[in-house]
C-alpha cells in the first residue's frame, strides 16, 4: 500500500467518486422509477436511435448478459421497442419511454452537476474537465488484452 503511484491513487478516488455517486444517483432516480443504468441505456437509446443491441453495450456500463435482462425489463414496461429489420434488430424509445427520459433528465443532470458545483469553481471545473477529457482519450486508444 506504500508504493502507490499518485496515477492509482487518482483511479482509487474516480472509482469510489463513480460508486458513490452511482448509490446517490439510485437513490436520487427512484422518484422515477428507474435506476442509474436504465437512465443511462435510455439516454444513450435516445442520443443514436436507432441502434442494435451491440452498439448500445459498447456506449453502457452494463454487461451484455444484463443489458439483455434489461432491454427485456424496458421492453416490458413500455419504454423502448426492438424492431426487426430484415437481420437486424434495432433499439428505439417509445413515446412512454420519451416522456419518462424528459422528466427525469433535468433533475438527474442538476442532481450530477451539485456534486461539482458545490465544491469547485468554474474554473477548477474546467480543468477537471480537460484534464478527463485526455484520460479517457488516452485509455481509448489502449488495446484490450
Amino acid at each position: 500500500m506504500q508504493n502507490n503511484t499518485r496515477g492509482s491513487l487518482i483511479w482509487l478516488r474516480l472509482t469510489r467518486f463513480t460508486h458513490q455517486s452511482n448509490m446517490l444517483s439510485n437513490e436520487f432516480l427512484k422518484q422515477f422509477d428507474l435506476t442509474t443504468a436504465q437512465f443511462d441505456v435510455l439516454m444513450q437509446i435516445s442520443t443514436y436511435e436507432p441502434l442494435t443491441q451491440s452498439e448500445l453495450a459498447e456506449k453502457v456500463t452494463v454487461t451484455q448478459g444484463g443489458i439483455s435482462r434489461m432491454l427485456a425489463r424496458l421492453e416490458k414496461d413500455g419504454l423502448i421497442e426492438r424492431k426487426q429489420e430484415w437481420k437486424t434488430k434495432t433499439i428505439l424509445l417509445t413515446n412512454k419511454g420519451r416522456e419518462k427520459l424528459d422528466h427525469a433528465f433535468e433533475a438527474q443532470l442538476a442532481f450530477q452537476s451539485s456534486f461539482f458545483d458545490e465544491c469547485l469553481s468554474e474554473e477548477d471545473q474546467r480543468i477537471l474537465f480537460s484534464l478527463m477529457s485526455r484520460v479517457q482519450k488516452n485509455s481509448e486508444k489502449r488495446k484490450m488484452p
